[in-house]
């Protein structure tokens, strides 16, 4: 997913020479998509065995999301870096020094990718492919929640990357099936991913009105991250 250079975090992704971008771009897209119809799909599926039990709901969706991470980061790693998630690639490009005009086609290719992914799991389920959620996940909780699992992403996923793909793959999907326990939000720390739950029904979806709290929360952590980093980063003597 990230790789080290010298005694600093350095930027994302192993880049393999010749492997044009709009290709890595498809690849970061379809990574997404597998990424949400494993988020959409797990809940649905805890929703329906779990028998109304909400914390066993919780339970299993967070263990088959954080597996699913570890999964698609292991297999996509040394392809695009399997950023998954635009805040990546933004912390890569503002704090570390990819190329700008990466930023877009990675962006793009995850948003469409998520939405994909949504679509993929209501159809595998026998769902309407896509259906406005009235989940409510507001208030000031939920938001502070967004900005918490933001910066602790981005610094396990920069961080752990320096022992390698597997560490960082081992790392964040056992962040994240944590931080679905320790955030009142669930720990989404990703826009493409908060946008299309906005399109599912489902217990994992999340109403339109309260998207813009969690797009502000995962921006203040994408800026708490950045400062971070970039005061890790070795002064020049």
């Amino acid at each position: 997913m990230l790789r080290p250079i010298g005694n600093a975090i350095e930027p994302a992704g192993a880049r393999p020479p010749g492997l044009p971008l709009v290709r890595r771009a498809i690849v970061e897209g379809l990574g997404t998509a597998f990424l949400l119809a494993g988020v959409v799909g797990s809940g649905m599926m805890a929703e329906r065995l779990a028998g109304g039990n909400a914390a066993l709901t919780l339970l299993a969706n967070s263990l088959a999301t954080g597996a699913v991470l570890v999964a698609l980061i292991l297999a996509l790693g040394a392809v695009s870096g399997a950023h998954l998630n635009p805040l990546v690639t933004a912390a890569d490009v503002i704090a570390f020094g990819r190329s700008r005009r990466e930023l877009l086609p990675y962006v793009v290719a995850q948003f469409v990718g998520a939405i994909a992914g949504v679509a993929a799991a209501q159809a595998m389920f026998g769902e309407r492919l896509f259906r406005l959620s009235l989940k409510a996940r507001g208030g000031v909780g939920q938001i502070l929640s967004e900005a918490v699992a933001t910066v602790g992403l981005l610094a396990v996923a920069f961080l752990s990357s320096r022992r390698g793909i597997e560490a960082a793959a081992a790392g964040v999907g056992a962040y994240i099936a944590g931080a679905y326990w320790f955030t009142s939000s669930t720990s989404f720390a990703n826009p493409a991913l908060t946008l299309a739950r906005t399109l599912t029904g489902s217990f994992t979806g999340i109403r339109p009105a309260d998207v813009p709290g969690f797009l502000l929360g995962q921006a203040a952590g994408l800026v708490a991250f950045v400062v971070f980093a970039r005061w890790l980063r070795p002064r020049k003597e």
